[in-house]
């Protein structure tokens, strides 16, 4: 797993600023709206993102994959800042299949696909196999490149199969995302992260992690020790510690940083970023 044309000690720097569970009323500091967005792009870059993970709201704060809206916000964050544009194909969980399979017509550089379905909390997220092949199949047609999350070890195993089955994603890298601490998905634990680790394909050739809720901190700290990626961001957290909020996605990047620079690891820029995963070359 190494990482081909960089220096070993960048460190991949995602931010996930939104998601699609918190309500605005419940958080009013969480990005909502194209021009949120953008003022979070350009402040994460700054801090040492390079990648951004998007879900987008409404004019009424709610989850959409609206295609219109999705090309906005791709947009918005383009004209703030160079971060490679990852939309989640995810939506919610509430979201019909064929509208997520849609999500790629908005042009982003990247796009999450997860590789299966998975108890969140009381919902169900939905992944089956058809559809995430068809999703897979249809990322490389549009030459977007895939970060292929992965909630539990069943996830690990179906990300092989699907490679073995149609071949390398558009670029010809694997950038894999392990998200613990999920209700439902694998524990926010060093045991579950190098269990995961150990078993990635061998084509893979970089993963980061996401510790949800009070997980993230132990998921951040073994990732750096085992030479992997982090994601960040309010999609995934709400607090910087007990009783203290997150006021603004880049505080949550700003200590990824930190926690980087003590393992002697440099946040990567963009262009670097794009070299990591095999995207296009940035516009």
């Amino acid at each position: 797993m190494s990482q081909p044309d960089l220096p070993a000690d960048r460190l991949l720097i995602t931010v996930a600023p939104t998601g699609a569970e918190t309500a605005k009323a419940d958080c009013p500091q969480l990005p909502t709206t194209p021009e949120e967005i953008a003022t979070t792009a350009a402040e994460c870059e700054a801090a040492g993102a390079a990648m951004i993970h998007i879900h987008v709201r409404d004019a009424d704060h709610r989850p959409t994959l609206d295609l219109g809206l999705l090309r906005e916000w791709v947009a918005a964050v383009r004209s703030a800042s160079s971060m490679v544009v990852q939309l989640s194909t995810g939506g919610s969980v509430h979201d019909p299949l064929e509208d997520r399979l849609r999500v790629l017509d908005a042009e982003p550089d990247s796009c999450s696909l997860t590789m299966g379905t998975t108890n969140f909390g009381d919902d169900v997220f939905s992944n089956p196999w058809p559809f995430v092949c068809e999703l897979y199949q249809l990322s490389q047609e549009r030459q977007v490149v895939p970060e292929f999350e992965l909630f539990d070890l069943g996830q690990v195993h179906a990300l092989a199969r699907l490679l073995d089955k149609f071949g390398l994603p558009y670029g010809g890298r694997v950038h894999c995302d392990l998200v613990m601490g999920v209700p439902g998905g694998m524990n926010g634990t060093a045991d579950a992260l190098v269990a995961a680790v150990r078993d990635l394909p061998a084509a893979v050739t970089s993963w980061s992690a996401t510790g949800i809720g009070r997980s993230t901190l132990a998921v951040a700290l073994v990732a750096l020790s085992k030479g992997g990626h982090l994601r960040v961001g309010m999609e995934d957290v709400l607090t910087l510690a007990r009783g203290v909020p997150v006021e603004h996605n880049r505080q949550l990047v700003e200590r990824a940083a930190a926690l980087g620079a003590l393992a002697q690891r440099t946040p990567m820029t963009p262009d670097e970023a794009r070299v990591l995963l095999g995207t296009r070359a940035g516009s």
